[in-house]
């Protein structure tokens, strides 16, 4: 493949965003009232590239009183694991009452690239702290950023979004943690459609994460399709790439 095509994409739905700077300001509205985030819950996601089967991401909530942990791993499965290798550990917490991202961890293999990763957000000082190393090479980064107010991350933002009232043909803007800045997101939400899965047959609200500038402009689309309930629960996303379309589609939902 000409690019990283893996099942760690899940989390490009923001991460391809993010690489855009805009100006617009933007603040995290906090969960609308009522909403309650998943507890001991197990969220399982196919992966295709195209046609093909690539892999399986799986997605898991704990909760400890007003803190959400969500830990995410993806990884590649049969002929695209032989062509580009991704083992990835994703972590996150962030508080369930208001939205705020806490830390954001990453441990990444992807082909010969090894790296850790931790974003930690200090609002009392009013800064983001990035540590990284690389595994291969041994080489680390260490950097301190401004933010100003209450930001959510890659992996986080992606289930965030359910906490929000999603009506048809509103667009709102959410501050994303990103390594060394903060990315404003645009989130339009389009329409209802029906999307069937392993697990039947759902309807869904559509939702198209955008940005106004840097490399993504003009390059690709990406869709989130939430359960049309009170749950909001992300059953499909896809991105549509120059070099390929993935898909991940729910089919598995364990509640222990």
């Amino acid at each position: 493949m000409k690019t990283r095509t893996h099942a760690a994409i899940l989390f490009c739905v923001f991460a391809l965003a993010s690489v855009a700077v805009c100006q617009q300001a933007a603040t995290l509205p906090p969960p609308r009232a009522g909403f309650s985030f998943p507890d001991r819950q197990t969220l399982t996601y196919s992966v295709d590239w195209r046609v093909f089967p690539a892999g399986t991401a799986v997605v898991r909530f704990e909760s400890d009183g007003n803190t959400e942990h969500l830990t995410a791993n993806a990884y590649t499965l049969g002929a695209i694991n032989l062509i580009f290798h991704v083992n990835d550990h994703f972590q996150s917490t962030f508080d369930r009452t208001k939205g705020c991202t806490y830390e954001f961890d990453k441990q990444t293999v992807e082909g010969r690239h090894q790296t850790n990763a931790t974003l930690r957000m200090d609002y009392g000082q009013s800064k983001e702290i990035l540590d990284q190393r690389n595994q291969v090479s041994g080489q680390t980064k260490h950097v301190e950023t401004p933010i100003s107010g209450c930001l959510t991350d890659l992996l986080t933002g992606i289930f965030y979004l359910a906490s929000q009232p999603l009506e048809v043909g509103r667009s709102f803007v959410i501050p994303v943690a990103d390594a060394q800045r903060t990315v404003p997101v645009t989130m339009k939400v389009e329409r209802r459609e029906e999307v069937k899965t392993t697990l039947g047959t759902f309807k869904t609200i559509r939702v198209q994460p955008t940005a106004d500038a840097g490399v993504v402009k003009n390059r690709g689309n990406i869709w989130i399709w939430y359960t049309d309930d009170e749950r909001h629960l992300p059953v499909q996303m896809q991105a549509r790439l120059f070099w390929g379309t993935i898909t991940f589609r729910l089919t598995g939902n364990e509640s222990k």
